[in-house]
């Protein structure tokens, strides 16, 4: 899902129709604001304005994610890519909580290690594992290299931190 092309696509339509950015968030009960950080692509709206703006705008939801003008006979196509597209956006965000609650959990559990006397290593290498997962997790999903890479340094300094526990 490809923020700038959707918000690049808004734009045009929104041109198209002779509404200005404070037009349609009017129509839309939100904030101008809104409107132009959707079309610069800085973010996506709120799913639950996909039909709405859908309506507004006279262009189908798979176009508005797709970001560009579907043909008929690519109609049952960019659905399903748009739908796979739209659950890895889910999992993305469900991640994003997840690296959130991670990082809170380490906070606590390096303030635990302080007070109790526990090994830093060990708390260090349980943020390894969990950052290898994560990290690998988000390579399969974006298929971007530097998740990979990342993932890969994170599953070698568990190995390390693996090693040096068991010949402490």
């Amino acid at each position: 899902m490809n923020q700038e092309n959707i918000g690049k696509f808004i734009a045009e339509v929104r041109k198209e129709k002779k509404f200005t950015q404070e037009e349609l968030a009017e129509k839309l009960g939100i904030t101008k604001n809104a409107v132009s950080k959707w079309e610069r692509g800085l973010c996506l709206m709120d799913m639950s304005l996909l039909n709405p703006l859908s309506e507004i705008l006279g262009v189908s939801i798979n176009e508005i994610l797709a970001g560009e003008k579907i043909e008929e006979k690519d109609i049952e196509k960019k659905s399903e890519e748009n739908i796979i597209k739209l659950t890895e956006l889910v999992d993305l965000k469900s991640m994003k909580y997840g690296i959130i609650g991670m990082a809170l959990f380490s906070i606590i559990l390096m303030l635990i290690s302080f007070f109790k006397d526990i090994p830093l290593h060990n708390i260090v290498n349980l943020l390894c594992a969990y950052n290898c997962i994560t990290f690998l997790s988000r390579y399969k999903i974006r298929k971007d290299k530097n998740d990979l890479f990342i993932g890969i340094m994170f599953f070698i300094a568990v190995i390390c931190n693996t090693i040096a526990f068991i010949l402490s």
